[in-house]
Parts: C-alpha cells; sequence; structure tokens
C-alpha cells in the first residue's frame, strides 16, 4: 500500500449528484440544464441533507478532503426565503461535517437569466433578488462559521449571464479576504452573449469589476481568447477543470497548458458529480492536451498531483499543508500493480476507507440510493 495526500475536490454541485446514471436526454448543455432543473425544483432540505451527506461521504471513500460546494439552491421552491435564510448552507455544512470533510461553502450570486432578463421558474430559488440582500445574508453565514477550522464560507459569481454587469462589483467585495469562484466561458453561447450586450468577454467584463486575484478560482475557463488567458495568468487566478462533466456536457477542453504557462494555477473539480474520481479528473487534463494538441508529457504526474492536493487546498482558503493531513492509503490493487506513479492507474475505488468515516461503503451506496430514489419519486 502507498500513501497519497488528501485530495481538494474544488467544484462540486452536490444535488447533480441525483442525476448520475440516468436518461436525462438533451443534446446540448441547455437541454441538460432544464432536466437539473427539475431536481432543482423537488429538494427540500430534508432530502438535501439526505443526498448531500451520501455523496459527501462518497467523497471521502475517494481519497477526498475538502470540497468547494458552488451553492446557489437558496430559498424555498417560489423563491421565499426559509425562516433561517441560510438554511440550506446550513445544511451542506452540517452533512459534510457528519462524515469528516472539510467544506469551503462557495454562496453564489445568481440574480438573472440572461443578459436584461429576470430570473424564471426554479431560478426564483437562487435568487435574493440584489446582490445587498445575498451580501447581508452571506455574511451572516460567514460570521457564524469564523474560526472554524473544518469551515470556510467564500463567494461565487455563477456566471456573468447570472449576476448583471453593474452589479458584478459589489459581489467582488463583498467577503474580500474569502476565496471567490466563477464559472467563466464554459459554453460557446455564453461569450457570445456577453459580447453582444457589453462587448466584452466574459473574462475582460469580470476583469472591469475587478474579480481577478490571486483568491479568485476561473471554473471551466474552456474558450478563451489569448487576451483571456493573459488577463488570469496576469492575475495569478486559479483556474479549476473538471474534464468528466465538461466532456460529459460537450462543453469542450479549455486550454490548461495555456494557462499554466501564463500563470495561473491549475485546480480541479467534480462539477456535476457525473464520476467522483480526483485521479480519473488529474489525467483526463493530460489526456485532453494529447487528443486536441497532439503531444504527450504536458503535465507531469508530479504537476498534476500538485494541482488535485496543496493547489487546490489553498483555492479553497485551507491551509494546504492540510493535504498531508488529509492523506490516506491506496490498496495494493491490481490497477496499480507494478506502477511507479500510482496518479496515472489508480481510480477511486483503490481509496483505502478512512476510519473515521461512520459509514461503511455499503451504506453508503443504501443511503444514497434511498436519497436519488426519493428525488425521482417527486419529479
Amino acid at each position: 500500500m502507498s500513501a497519497f495526500a488528501g485530495l481538494a475536490n474544488c467544484h462540486s454541485h452536490v444535488f447533480h449528484r441525483a442525476l448520475r446514471g440516468r436518461d436525462v436526454g438533451g443534446d446540448t448543455f441547455w437541454a441538460w440544464r432544464e432536466r437539473m432543473y427539475a431536481v432543482a425544483r423537488v429538494l427540500d432540505p430534508d432530502l438535501l441533507y439526505d443526498l448531500a451527506v451520501a455523496t459527501y461521504a462518497e467523497m471521502r471513500l475517494a481519497g477526498i478532503g475538502v470540497v468547494g460546494e458552488f451553492h446557489y439552491l437558496h430559498h424555498g421552491p417560489d423563491g421565499v426565503p426559509y425562516e433561517d435564510p441560510n438554511t440550506t448552507g446550513e445544511v451542506l455544512i452540517s452533512a459534510a461535517r457528519a462524515v469528516g470533510l472539510r467544506i469551503c461553502l462557495l454562496d453564489t450570486c445568481y440574480l438573472a437569466a440572461g443578459f436584461g432578463r429576470p430570473v424564471e421558474g426554479v431560478q426564483r430559488r437562487f435568487s435574493d433578488g440584489d446582490t445587498d440582500a445575498w451580501a447581508q445574508r452571506v455574511a451572516d453565514l460567514a460570521a457564524r462559521h469564523a474560526g472554524a477550522d473544518d469551515v470556510v464560507v467564500g463567494t461565487a459569481i455563477h456566471s456573468v449571464r447570472a449576476v448583471p454587469p453593474e452589479q458584478l462589483e459589489a459581489v467582488v467585495a463583498a467577503l474580500p479576504q474569502a476565496p471567490l469562484h466563477v464559472h467563466v466561458s464554459e459554453q460557446q453561447q455564453e461569450n457570445t452573449d456577453c459580447l453582444a450586450a457589453t462587448g466584452r468577454t466574459p473574462v475582460a467584463l469580470l476583469a472591469e469589476a475587478g474579480a481577478w486575484s490571486p483568491r479568485t478560482t476561473a471554473v471551466h475557463a474552456t474558450h478563451l481568447s489569448r487576451a483571456d488567458i493573459a488577463t488570469l495568468g496576469a492575475a495569478r487566478a486559479y483556474a479549476c477543470f473538471c474534464p468528466t462533466t465538461e466532456a460529459e456536457l460537450a462543453d469542450g477542453v479549455g486550454p490548461s497548458t495555456g494557462l499554466r504557462d501564463a500563470g495561473a494555477r491549475l485546480t480541479l473539480g467534480s462539477d456535476s458529480n457525473t464520476v467522483i474520481d480526483l485521479f480519473a479528473e488529474a489525467r483526463a487534463v493530460e489526456m485532453h492536451e494529447r487528443l486536441t494538441g497532439g503531444r504527450r508529457g504536458s503535465w507531469s504526474a508530479a504537476a498534476l498531483t500538485e494541482a488535485a492536493t496543496v493547489t487546490g487546498y489553498a483555492s479553497l482558503g485551507f491551509a494546504p499543508d492540510l493535504a498531508a493531513a488529509d492523506a490516506f492509503t491506496l490498496h495494493d490493487s491490481v490497477r496499480l500493480a507494478g506502477a511507479v506513479e500510482p496518479l496515472w492507474a489508480a481510480t477511486a475505488a483503490d481509496v483505502e476507507p478512512p476510519k473515521d468515516l461512520p459509514y461503511e461503503a455499503d451504506e453508503v451506496a443504501a443511503m444514497m440510493r434511498r436519497a436519488v430514489d426519493a428525488v425521482w419519486g417527486r419529479r
């Protein structure tokens, strides 16, 4: 057996786990999104907790020590806040704590359905109405968990289409010392719409709002111009790639080596939780470079391991040395037999279950089945 540092899952939408292995249909990201919204519509705090506990337990079984939860399911199905406006955020924090997972709760500002369009349908659950109301709620949540060693409250801009341009600066300023994450240029249509509405790319628009700094993570960063890459690199921003989801949703392949060479720092995420396997995500960064660039060796195992561990911890506001504290053991499996560098061969199934996880793997599977069946029973 061999030891491996704790893994950082820097981008998760925990409720998407209910979609895994289901025929959700649709041949584009936008069609898939409607099926995802149908899941978001039926979740109440109790069911969200059950699904989150099972999903976070699965992450622990996969060697993950910290998760960045990109959270925008804030309010009731009709958009009315719960009695405690931070109910669902507290649910996710409690679920992570229940399985011993550190969490960066990235409370996400989501105020619009697109440029010049108010939220509609299930999106009303996501919106606080304006940045002032959002910022006040987030400040309260952050104050509750100030000083906790297992919880960081950060902020997120869902996307340039979901926060009006004139309100971006207020989101950036809300928690100025905390991690700030943002979906950026995941889809070509996002770029096209942003250019039409503002004359700028999403990266350039966010730059004008002061979003890019060493505390900021650009999630996906798939369809970037050379100027965009230079902007993110000059800021020493993080770039979180989620290759399994980006492939599953037909997003495309982002410029990982271009961002690295410009000065940006790579991290990794499971995003829609189509699979929860950071070894697979790390390998896919290199394999996608091989497929699109026609050369091998753009990313070494050491560089990908650093992205999946200490760099990821830092991007979520945790001390990088906690990756060592969350170290786990890999089995002597048939996949790893003879392998000198385990990153090129290991899977989540090769991780020795953590001794402090209060559930056995079969119990986690049973919990997951119950939660997912309950979600689909309500649709």
